[in-house]
């Protein structure tokens, strides 16, 4: 069963669905999670919800604030903090539930959440497990990547720039988050993510907008959920790490779980980063589900 939902995120409204397993009786154990990098909750987070619901916990998905269906300003800006806090927002908001045993909350996160719920794991005790997919978990190595070293002067001159213009009043530049031509200016300059953005926006989610902030990459890059992994024990966590991931980069990802303190599993898909939500989605949600089940219900 799936209803829609808002949050308080201290006054801004968080909009997203609450998927609750047939037939519940009494509490059940609830799921928090929250996209990638600009995405929304129609990016196959239905998908997800739906395989936890099934198995008996509830799950909370919501947009992001400034995208989507959320409220927030700037539109399409990306302040990772922000989200991290949102996290905890939306953890007190299922606590408040009648439905959900707040004794019994864990998260989720993929690709940019990925990384989120790997700060929300280590600061938030309220968490009893995390399963972080695909994450990003060093934004300044990963731009380090993504951005050609004989650009990375000219990409810190136009921060300047946009802070400058900022300060006058003016509005935040923007900048696409894919483009066809990978040598083009985006976010997220790959060609993996130019076919996964366009054809799911296409068929899954009209609400979603090829555009973020530049000032959105520049926090990015400012942005280092590895410091946080050893601080997540005693909570479980289990990682779904793609082999062949290069926008957030695998051997980041591997060694952030490397990292990690027990108790602690790894999933590897043998794909790109967004197969964990098509091509591999029975077996990433599969792992996900039974960590759940495991740490959640047993």
């Amino acid at each position: 069963m799936r209803r829609d939902i808002e949050i308080n995120a201290e006054g801004t409204k968080l909009r997203g669905w609450l998927y609750l397993p047939d037939g519940a009786k009494g509490r059940v154990p609830a799921v928090v999670m929250a996209h990638g990098f600009s995405a929304v909750k129609e990016m196959y987070l239905d998908r997800f919800g739906e395989a936890f619901s099934r198995a008996g916990m509830a799950a909370v998905v919501y947009d992001n604030r400034n995208f989507g269906a959320s409220d927030g300003e700037p539109r399409q800006e990306i302040d990772p903090w922000q989200q991290v806090r949102d996290y905890r927002h939306a953890i007190t908001w299922a606590s408040g539930r009648a439905e959900i045993d707040a004794d019994r909350i864990g998260v989720w996160g993929s690709s940019y959440s990925g990384g989120h719920v790997l700060v929300v794991g280590a600061i938030d005790r309220r968490v009893k497990c995390v399963v972080s997919q695909v994450p990003l978990v060093s934004g300044s190595r990963n731009l380090k990547r993504l951005i050609r070293a004989d650009m990375m002067a000219s990409v810190r001159a136009q921060f300047d720039a946009d802070r400058e213009a900022r300060f006058k009043g003016m509005a935040p530049a923007m900048m696409p988050v894919v483009a066809e031509d990978p040598m083009a200016p985006a976010a997220l300059p790959t060609a993996d993510s130019w076919q996964w953005f366009t054809e799911t926006g296409r068929s899954r989610a009209s609400t979603w907008r090829n555009e973020v902030t530049l000032r959105t990459v520049e926090m990015l890059g400012e942005y280092e959920p590895r410091d946080y992994v050893s601080r997540i024990s005693p909570t479980p966590l289990l990682m779904v790490i793609a082999d062949n991931d290069h926008l957030a980069v695998a051997d980041e990802a591997f060694r952030a779980y490397n990292e990690a303190l027990e108790p602690k599993h790894i999933l590897v898909l043998k794909g790109g980063h967004f197969d964990a939500y098509v091509n591999d989605f029975e077996r990433a949600s599969g792992a996900a589900r039974d960590w759940f089940v495991e740490h959640l219900m047993g």
